[in-house]
């Protein structure tokens, strides 16, 4: 009780930079990954994660710092080249959507794994802390980086209210939008933009390995409580910094347990907890409703049996009396 107690009141200025930032994290990837969700897209997510590496790589290269917005600038053109050349050759080729999807996570990831060993191999005193992108470290989170995952929070926001209403569309039919005359273009745009955002800040907590859990985990719990958007976009961030509390309480309990890895944990736990008990789409949630509708449609067959029954006949009205209170034991 009293860790709890200390954790909450974030008295720790490295643990109050911690929870502020993987809550930032949680609730950008929660607010992403519904639509990467809903579009069918989830394993862009996983291609765009790993085709980071590279772009952090080059910026450290280029710009000799390690500087967050430096690394982020270089995050977001490396994932920008990787969605670009998977909707080229989906277009130009007879490649299937998956195939591409794999070969271009496999060669930007063997690219960035090549460049970063070789800025540690370089002798450079100033790559210290450049292999935390691979596996994430949520410890190493400071109050500039706080700030810009702030930021980019903001950001997302903002233009999903702006935007909300075409991106809904889009989510749900890409063909009616485009009938109606909506820019499709543009809403890709934008909201590809914000995916590798969320992702390209989220790869500083839990690693390019482990993204695509925070960015897909919260929206794929919340869609089985609710099918409203807007609900969903709320259970979805409200996954997502709950996950981030916990795995950050569980590292501030037991030092040696990471932060990044224990909120996948946490929201793994949260998405198996809603695909068993969400009463509408929950496994266990279902097959109770499936039995008391069972129960009552066996009560009813019985109160019907019973008025077909001529009035002399005392012993099957016993026997259906007794058949009746056997089906109410279970309620």
């Amino acid at each position: 009780m009293n860790s709890l107690l200390e954790f909450l009141s974030l008295s720790d200025p490295n643990v109050r930079m911690v929870v502020w930032g993987t809550t930032l994290l949680g609730a950008s990837a929660g607010l992403v990954g519904v639509f990467t969700l809903l579009r069918k897209r989830a394993l862009l997510g996983d291609a765009v994660a790993h085709s980071i590496l590279p772009g952090v790589c080059l910026a450290f290269l280029v710009g000799h710092s390690k500087a967050p917005y430096v690394l982020l600038l270089g995050a977001l053109v490396a994932g920008w080249l990787s969605l670009l050349s998977i909707d080229f050759l989906v277009r130009r080729t007879k490649l299937k959507a998956d195939s591409v999807i794999g070969l271009v996570l496999s060669v930007f990831f063997g690219l960035g794994i090549w460049l970063l060993t070789s800025i540690q191999q370089s002798g450079v005193a100033s790559q210290s802390g450049l292999d935390k992108f691979l596996f994430g470290k949520a410890a190493s989170i400071t109050s500039q980086d706080v700030s810009m995952f702030g930021w980019v929070v903001l950001a997302v926001v903002v233009i999903l209210l702006l935007f909300y209403k075409g991106f809904k569309v889009l989510a749900f039919d890409e063909d009616y939008a485009r009938a109606i005359g909506m820019p499709v273009r543009l809403l890709e745009f934008l909201l590809s933009t914000i995916t590798v955002l969320s992702i390209a800040v989220g790869i500083q907590a839990v690693g390019v390995v482990l993204m695509a859990s925070l960015l897909i985990a919260p929206a794929a719990a919340a869609r089985f409580w609710t099918d409203r958007l807007s609900v969903m976009l709320l259970l979805a961030v409200g996954m997502g910094i709950l996950a981030a509390w916990a795995g950050a309480f569980i590292s501030f309990t037991a030092p040696s347990m990471p932060t990044g890895p224990w909120i996948v944990l946490a929201l793994a736990a949260l998405t198996v907890f809603s695909m068993l008990w969400a009463p509408r789409r929950g496994v266990l949630g279902r097959w109770l409703r499936q039995w008391r509708y069972a129960r009552k449609i066996a009560l009813e067959n019985v109160k019907c049996i019973e008025d077909l029954v001529p009035t002399g006949r005392l012993d099957l009205k016993r026997r259906i009396c007794r058949h009746r209170r056997k089906i109410r034991l279970f309620k």
